[in-house]
């Protein structure tokens, strides 16, 4: 049982899940600075750019980690993205995972159950800089970026960009790595400690007739943990996005 104020959430094995490849997703900016200026342009048109993040959590040998994009060796995002002029948040969200994260095959899609907000980051200016608050000098940040968990399935099928990977890393990976992850997906472990985290576990697959144990995994439970043959790992060294 949870304790008040803290929500459960339950967190599978690494191992139920699929992973593959869609058509690769060009990047619409070729440096920082021409990212920058796009903003700097949208912001013109549209006022401050809002933007979603899911926090996608899965297990692995007994320990949280958190799925994220990563494109070459050193850009690691949280799944989402800018939402649309006028677009509602969770549904937004919803339409950001399906696009980046969802196979082609739409019988395989995810009803992505989106939950609680557990933070909001600010860009004060159009620079890479972000706050988890807004400056008080600051009267109209830039951007805002808000951050969801969302509640995965137990079991699904993931397909990325041919250019992209989605790597899970552990929580103690995240925690105060700024240099390699910048200042929002850093706070993702200690916005996750408010949270209950129900780990789930894989038991083999009973022997059929009482013969010899066969090596598909079976359904999940309490007591147990068993091995998968596509193991998910993060890159090596890294620059946040701005």
């Amino acid at each position: 049982m949870a304790t008040r104020g803290q929500p459960v959430y339950n967190v599978y094995p690494l191992a139920n899940y699929t992973f593959g490849n869609k058509q690769p997703k060009l990047e619409k900016d070729g440096s920082v600075q021409d990212r920058l200026a796009r903003l700097r342009n949208s912001y013109e048109q549209h006022g401050m750019r809002r933007s979603v993040e899911a926090i996608l959590v899965v297990q692995e040998h007994n320990t949280p980690h958190v799925l994220l994009l990563q494109l070459g060796l050193n850009h690691f995002k949280l799944p989402g993205g800018r939402l649309r002029p006028g677009e509602e948040e969770v549904e937004g969200l919803r339409r950001k995972l399906t696009s980046g994260l969802a196979p082609a095959n739409p019988s395989l899609h995810v009803s992505w159950d989106v939950g609680e907000v557990v933070g909001v980051f600010y860009r004060p200016n159009f620079d890479t800089v972000f706050y988890p608050y807004v400056p008080p000098h600051i009267t109209r940040p830039k951007e805002s970026r808000k951050l969801f968990v969302v509640q995965l399935p137990e079991r699904a099928v993931f397909a990325v960009p041919k250019n992209m990977r989605l790597v899970a890393v552990p929580l103690f990976d995240l925690y105060d790595n700024l240099p390699r992850y910048g200042p929002v997906i850093t706070s993702v472990p200690a916005v996750l400690s408010r949270l209950r985290l129900n780990l789930q576990f894989v038991l083999p697959a009973p022997p059929p007739h009482g013969g010899q144990q066969q090596g598909q995994q079976g359904q999940h439970g309490q007591g147990g943990y068993g091995q998968h043959g596509q193991q998910q790992q993060h890159g090596e060294g890294g620059h946040y996005p701005p």
